[in-house]
């Protein structure tokens, strides 16, 4: 079945095996969403593949991969979180459209302060959207997205691709690659044996990500044996996508603004193998975490790093999320052309996120690989805004009216997910790999529920 991201992302990585991807049907969509779930899904499997260094059969079932891209998990007499709160949501400027993401509080805070400066009303977490467009209204995009940005909240007009690939930031993005590799000498290679049933035994990865695309390539690790240790502040909550991306992990807590947990975040940085990291670009350096911090303090670390913008560029250290470089990019504007909306029309599910975590995983696989081969120690950056050139860069799609074939029971795995809110089923997972079983040994459970230790 031809696929028009496979060639690009084996470009993007060391040569590794190829794959076939089975099955039929897609997401409706403005872009290529399933051919891009299926590829990094199966780009992944290729680099597990690989590193197992074991010929076996790779495949990945794209409708399967459609569905991984969305919720995974089932409830059985619990209710699933809600994705948003109240206040997030696409609202109409005096000039056009502009994107809220108040899903975490401070964010939240800081846009109904800037929007309650202006109006006059008081704006609260539980504002009624009526009364928030009401204030977003008054507005213009341009002005309403900079002093939202200003006051360290999350925001993003509505552009063009047109407009976008003018403005200096996509004029930046256009010029990175979708995955920057830097190598460094990282000490002696690791020469102990490599099981194919559970490869990534014995890796030890701490993952400082957040919302959605750093968690995805911490679940995919951790679902072929990686020890996955996840790092939250006291502050820190994402009710509608924990139960999503924390199986497979642990999660503790540390505070960076205490020194105490620096230095335990020090120990940390110097036992592990892989480091992924969702921070905004300047934001671990201020703590004493730059880049060549963490390489002194841990040589053969694969350092994995993410961000929303970019790596250069005026943005580079802008806060971001998948809908909102949707919104910036043109994505979710040339959707509503696409389907004749009369609003902004994102992808049909948070692809930026899910791609960007599957290339990160491929990215600290091709790294242990490396490693393993040459002792050398790989750093990688990805950003949300390159995947976004990337789906765009392959075109639109066809298909705008028929979707998958609806979850059935046999989608799901016959086992028993005991996770922390109860029992749930999960969708049996799109990759096979010959003899390379995927398996998380810890259900999904909450955050701060573990100490900030390796096993």
């Amino acid at each position: 079945m031809s696929n028009p991201f496979v060639a690009t992302l084996r470009a993007a990585f060391d040569p590794t095996p190829e794959f076939t991807i089975t099955n039929d049907g897609d997401l409706p969509s403005a872009y290529k969403v399933t051919d891009l779930a299926a590829a990094t899904i199966g780009a992944a499997g290729a680099a597990i593949s690989a590193y197992t260094g074991v010929d076996a059969p790779i495949s990945v079932d794209q409708r399967l991969a459609s569905l991984w891209y969305h919720w995974t998990l089932r409830p059985d007499g619990w209710p699933m979180p809600a994705s948003w709160n109240s206040v997030a949501g696409d609202y109409q400027t005096k000039d056009g459209w502009i994107r809220l993401h108040t899903n975490a509080a401070p964010h939240r805070k800081a846009a109904l302060s800037v929007l309650n400066e202006k109006s006059g009303v008081n704006l609260g977490d539980e504002s009624d959207k009526a009364d928030v467009a009401k204030a977003v209204a008054a507005w213009s995009a341009q002005d309403l997205e900079s002093a939202v940005v200003a006051a360290n909240g999350c925001t993003a007009q509505m552009r063009s691709p047109e407009d976008w690939s003018k403005h200096p930031q996509g004029a930046a993005v256009a010029a990175e690659p979708l995955i920057r590799f830097e190598t460094s000498a990282g000490g002696d290679a690791p020469n102990a044996p490599i099981d194919p049933k559970r490869p990534l035994k014995g890796i030890r990865v701490l993952d400082l990500t957040r919302v959605l695309a750093g968690p995805v390539a911490g679940r995919f690790l951790a679902g072929y044996g990686a020890e996955v240790l996840r790092i939250d502040p006291p502050w820190w909550d994402e009710p509608g996508v924990i139960p999503e991306v924390s199986l497979g992990k642990r999660c503790a807590e540390l505070d960076l603004r205490k020194p105490e947990h620096c230095e335990i975040l020090k120990k940390l940085m110097s036992q592990c193998d892989v480091f992924l990291n969702g921070y905004r670009a300047d934001a671990l350096a201020r703590l004493g975490f730059g880049p060549e911090e963490r390489r002194a303090m841990n040589p053969g670390m694969i350092d994995v790093c993410l961000n929303a913008y970019g790596w250069i560029g005026p943005w580079k250290n802008r806060r971001g999320f998948d809908s909102l470089v949707q919104m910036s990019s043109g994505i979710a504007d040339f959707g509503m052309t696409r389907f004749q909306d009369d609003k902004p029309h994102p992808l049909p599910v948070q692809a930026l996120d899910h791609a960007t975590g599957y290339l990160m995983a491929t990215a600290a696989i091709n790294g242990l690989n490396r490693r393993r081969k040459t002792g050398e120690a790989t750093s990688a950056r990805l950003s949300l805004s390159r995947t976004a050139r990337l789906l765009v860069d392959h075109g639109a799609s066809v298909n705008t009216d028929t979707n998958v074939a609806p979850i059935a029971e046999d989608d799901y795995t016959h086992e028993i997910e005991k996770t922390g809110w109860g029992d749930a089923s999960r969708l049996r997972f799109p990759l096979e790999i010959a003899g390379t079983p995927v398996h998380w040994d810890y259900p999904a459970g909450p955050l701060r529920s573990s100490p900030p230790a390796f096993l």
